[in-house]
Protein backbone atom coordinates (compact mmCIF):
# COMPACT_ATOMS: atom_id res chain seq x y z
CA UNK A 1 0.00 0.00 0.00
CA UNK A 2 1.45 3.40 -1.73
CA UNK A 3 -0.10 6.11 0.22
CA UNK A 4 0.40 9.92 -0.58
CA UNK A 5 1.99 11.16 2.55
CA UNK A 6 -0.12 13.76 4.56
CA UNK A 7 0.23 17.66 4.55
CA UNK A 8 2.46 18.79 7.71
CA UNK A 9 -0.14 20.53 9.39
CA UNK A 10 2.53 22.96 11.62
CA UNK A 11 5.39 24.64 10.71
CA UNK A 12 7.43 22.39 12.87
CA UNK A 13 6.42 19.68 11.07
CA UNK A 14 6.81 21.27 7.40
CA UNK A 15 10.41 22.32 8.86
CA UNK A 16 10.94 18.10 9.83
CA UNK A 17 10.01 17.36 6.27
CA UNK A 18 12.33 20.02 4.84
CA UNK A 19 14.83 18.47 6.66
CA UNK A 20 14.44 14.39 5.43
CA UNK A 21 13.95 15.61 2.16
CA UNK A 22 17.42 17.93 2.16
CA UNK A 23 19.09 14.80 3.82
CA UNK A 24 17.91 12.36 1.08
CA UNK A 25 17.74 14.64 -1.89
CA UNK A 26 21.41 16.48 -1.15
CA UNK A 27 23.12 14.36 1.20
CA UNK A 28 22.81 18.02 3.06
CA UNK A 29 21.36 19.32 6.23
CA UNK A 30 18.62 22.05 6.08
CA UNK A 31 19.81 23.91 9.85
CA UNK A 32 17.18 26.53 9.45
CA UNK A 33 13.35 27.12 9.17
CA UNK A 34 10.86 26.59 7.10
CA UNK A 35 7.22 27.62 7.34
CA UNK A 36 3.79 28.73 5.95
CA UNK A 37 3.29 32.03 4.63
CA UNK A 38 -0.95 33.25 4.39
CA UNK A 39 0.58 36.22 2.73
CA UNK A 40 2.12 34.40 -0.24
CA UNK A 41 -0.34 34.40 -3.48
CA UNK A 42 1.61 35.01 -6.54
CA UNK A 43 4.13 32.11 -5.74
CA UNK A 44 4.21 28.74 -4.37
CA UNK A 45 7.48 29.52 -1.98
CA UNK A 46 10.41 31.70 -1.77
CA UNK A 47 13.62 31.36 -0.07
CA UNK A 48 14.64 34.13 2.28
CA UNK A 49 18.69 35.10 1.62
CA UNK A 50 19.12 37.23 4.79
CA UNK A 51 17.47 34.56 7.17
CA UNK A 52 18.19 30.92 5.21
CA UNK A 53 15.19 30.23 5.48
CA UNK A 54 11.95 29.06 3.38
CA UNK A 55 8.34 30.06 3.42
CA UNK A 56 5.60 28.30 1.72
CA UNK A 57 1.93 29.35 0.50
CA UNK A 58 -0.99 28.29 2.59
CA UNK A 59 -3.35 28.64 -0.42
CA UNK A 60 -0.87 26.58 -3.00
CA UNK A 61 -0.64 23.91 -0.50
CA UNK A 62 -4.37 23.58 -0.07
CA UNK A 63 -5.37 23.57 -3.52
CA UNK A 64 -2.68 21.40 -5.20
CA UNK A 65 -1.36 19.14 -2.02
CA UNK A 66 1.56 17.06 -0.69
CA UNK A 67 3.26 16.48 -4.39
CA UNK A 68 3.38 20.00 -5.02
CA UNK A 69 4.72 21.07 -1.72
CA UNK A 70 7.35 18.50 -2.24
CA UNK A 71 8.36 20.15 -5.70
CA UNK A 72 8.41 23.62 -4.39
CA UNK A 73 10.31 22.30 -1.34
CA UNK A 74 12.85 20.77 -3.05
CA UNK A 75 13.42 23.91 -5.37
CA UNK A 76 13.43 26.25 -2.14
CA UNK A 77 16.20 24.00 -1.24
CA UNK A 78 18.25 24.25 -4.12
CA UNK A 79 18.29 28.09 -3.80
CA UNK A 80 19.42 27.35 0.01
CA UNK A 81 22.17 24.52 -0.72
CA UNK A 82 23.28 26.50 -3.89
CA UNK A 83 23.46 30.01 -2.23
CA UNK A 84 25.68 28.33 1.20
CA UNK A 85 28.10 26.86 -0.97
CA UNK A 86 28.15 30.19 -2.95
CA UNK A 87 27.17 28.80 -6.51
CA UNK A 88 24.45 29.82 -8.83
CA UNK A 89 21.35 29.94 -7.17
CA UNK A 90 19.61 31.73 -9.25
CA UNK A 91 16.86 30.70 -11.75
CA UNK A 92 18.57 31.54 -14.56
CA UNK A 93 22.34 30.09 -13.21
CA UNK A 94 22.82 26.70 -14.89
CA UNK A 95 24.12 25.40 -11.42
CA UNK A 96 20.34 25.86 -10.19
CA UNK A 97 19.05 24.43 -13.51
CA UNK A 98 21.46 21.03 -13.34
CA UNK A 99 20.80 20.57 -9.50
CA UNK A 100 16.74 21.33 -9.73
CA UNK A 101 16.68 18.52 -12.76
CA UNK A 102 19.20 16.23 -10.87
CA UNK A 103 16.53 16.38 -7.62
CA UNK A 104 13.13 16.11 -9.68
CA UNK A 105 12.09 19.64 -8.10
CA UNK A 106 9.24 21.65 -9.77
CA UNK A 107 10.72 23.94 -12.04
CA UNK A 108 7.54 26.03 -12.34
CA UNK A 109 5.05 26.63 -9.65
CA UNK A 110 0.95 25.74 -10.95
CA UNK A 111 -1.12 28.38 -11.67
CA UNK A 112 -2.41 30.38 -8.35
CA UNK A 113 -5.53 32.34 -8.96
CA UNK A 114 -7.17 32.92 -12.29
CA UNK A 115 -7.14 36.57 -12.66
CA UNK A 116 -11.30 38.29 -12.98
CA UNK A 117 -11.75 40.81 -15.31
CA UNK A 118 -14.61 42.96 -14.53
CA UNK A 119 -14.37 45.38 -17.36
CA UNK A 120 -13.51 45.29 -21.28
CA UNK A 121 -12.54 48.02 -22.95
CA UNK A 122 -12.82 48.02 -27.18
CA UNK A 123 -10.91 50.18 -29.30
CA UNK A 124 -13.30 51.86 -32.04
CA UNK A 125 -10.58 52.17 -34.63
CA UNK A 126 -8.48 48.57 -34.72
CA UNK A 127 -11.29 46.91 -32.37
CA UNK A 128 -8.70 45.79 -30.07
CA UNK A 129 -9.87 44.45 -26.50
CA UNK A 130 -8.73 45.10 -23.34
CA UNK A 131 -9.65 43.42 -20.21
CA UNK A 132 -9.32 45.37 -17.04
CA UNK A 133 -9.73 44.44 -13.51
CA UNK A 134 -10.54 48.26 -12.80
CA UNK A 135 -12.03 51.10 -14.32
CA UNK A 136 -10.36 53.14 -16.56
CA UNK A 137 -10.40 56.81 -17.60
CA UNK A 138 -11.53 56.71 -21.08
CA UNK A 139 -10.79 60.46 -21.63
CA UNK A 140 -7.24 60.02 -20.35
CA UNK A 141 -6.63 56.52 -21.85
CA UNK A 142 -5.93 55.61 -25.67
CA UNK A 143 -5.16 52.33 -27.60
CA UNK A 144 -1.58 51.42 -27.12
CA UNK A 145 -1.75 50.01 -30.23
CA UNK A 146 -3.33 53.08 -33.24
CA UNK A 147 -3.96 55.94 -30.47
CA UNK A 148 -8.04 55.01 -31.13
CA UNK A 149 -10.68 56.01 -28.54
CA UNK A 150 -11.09 53.25 -25.78
CA UNK A 151 -15.17 52.37 -25.31
CA UNK A 152 -16.06 50.24 -22.45
CA UNK A 153 -17.70 47.10 -23.77
CA UNK A 154 -21.10 47.00 -22.11
CA UNK A 155 -22.10 43.94 -22.85
CA UNK A 156 -18.84 42.05 -22.06
CA UNK A 157 -18.80 44.09 -17.93
CA UNK A 158 -18.89 41.34 -15.67
CA UNK A 159 -20.70 43.17 -12.91
CA UNK A 160 -20.10 42.13 -8.66
CA UNK A 161 -23.20 43.81 -7.98
CA UNK A 162 -27.24 42.62 -8.39
CA UNK A 163 -28.68 42.68 -11.32
CA UNK A 164 -30.63 45.71 -11.96
CA UNK A 165 -34.99 45.25 -11.69
CA UNK A 166 -36.46 46.66 -14.30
Amino acid sequence: MNATPSVPETDEALTALARTLSRHAFGRAFDHACRYNTRLRAVAGRYLLATHDIEISVTHVKRYGFDELKGTLLHELCHYHLHLLGRGYRHRDQDFKQLLKAVGGSRYAKPGTQAVYRYVYCCTSCARRYERRRKIDTKRYVCGHCRGILQLDADLVLSHQRPREE
